[in-house]
């Protein structure tokens, strides 16, 4: 199994339109209170991009940057201009009638997709709150991600039925583009360790892998190490590392994850749930799960499907 779908999939990542902005001169956009990553991609013309404690960036055409924590940022004509709380009523209102959101006066010359990633708050294991407070992709007419902000910057200037969800699915492609461009650029010094940064060596990508494919196995260290044909020493000390964690413990919190997930998800009986993710005793999975997630499973259920039903 991959081990960035599993979490993609467990996680319930989705990229979700906010506001297709047309804007003109003298405009300025300060954007917080995002519940979740904040993304833009910049289709024409351009935008200023000013974060707290970083110098002002221009944005061009091409250009896609990720806020993965939603950081408060402003968006503006000039780093100069004033700038004017983003309506998220309005966007949403526009959204849901077909339009699109004005900014500054005319000619708009400039067009740029606003959109957020939400991950299910219930999920444990971390994935945007690895990644730096902002990543900034610029245009390469040789890359996946250029070709697919050249798709969504098509679909935000022709509007066609079922606009709305088809950039919806292309954002859930340019944060896995997103997320590889990173691993493949980032400087391994200034990256803690993580199940996401440890992707980047293959003896733990082979590691994590087989855990991900047969999380129920009751894997021990040597036998892992053999799986991948590595000493046992180097194994331990790589994934401790890399990784940030054991490989024991590593398993239980994925488990725990799925297990988690399912009771979410599912109307499926803990018992099966408990067998799937290696435990034949459900006292002993019980507790386990507890342990992560301070609930017993039958409780742990109970509560978010109430927070379900009010949320």
């Amino acid at each position: 199994m991959d081990p960035l779908a599993d979490v993609l999939e467990v996680t319930g990542a989705r990229g979700t339109v906010a506001a297709t902005v047309y804007a003109g001169t003298r405009w300025g956009l300060d954007i917080y209170d995002i519940p979740g990553a904040a993304f833009h991609a910049v289709n024409s013309g351009t935008a200023w991009l000013m974060m707290e404690g970083q110098p002002p960036r221009q944005l061009v055409p091409g250009d896609v940057v990720l806020l993965p924590t939603g950081t408060r940022h402003r968006l503006a004509s000039d780093p100069h201009q004033p700038c004017r709380p983003f309506d998220h009523a309005a966007a949403r209102a526009a959204l849901a009638n077909g339009g699109i959101l004005h900014a500054g006066a005319q000619p708009y010359r400039t067009r740029f997709l606003c959109a957020s990633y939400h991950l299910d708050p219930a999920a444990t294991t971390p994935l945007l709150t690895l990644l730096p407070e902002s990543i900034l992709s610029p245009p390469d007419p040789t890359s996946a991600l250029g070709d697919l902000v050249r798709l969504l910057g098509h679909e935000i200037q022709q509007p066609r039925p079922a606009v709305t969800a088809a950039l919806n699915r292309l954002l859930d492609l340019i944060l896995i583009h997103i997320l590889r461009t990173w691993l493949s650029s980032a400087d391994p010094h200034h990256t803690p360790p993580s199940w996401l940064t440890a992707l980047r060596d293959p003896t733990m990508t082979a590691a994590l892998s087989a855990l991900h494919t047969d999380p129920a196995r009751a894997w021990t260290v040597q036998q892992l190490a053999a799986h991948i044909s590595v000493s046992r020493a180097t194994l331990a000390r790589r994934f401790t590392a890399l990784v940030g964690d054991t490989p024991n413990n590593y398993l239980t919190r994925w488990r725990m994850e799925l297990a988690a997930h399912r009771l979410r998800t599912t109307t499926d009986p803990i018992a099966p749930i408990a067998h799937s993710v290696g435990y034949t005793s459900e006292h002993a999975f019980n507790r386990a799960f507890a342990r992560i997630h301070g609930h017993s499973p039958g409780r742990y259920r109970v509560r978010h499907s109430l927070s379900e039903q009010l949320g």
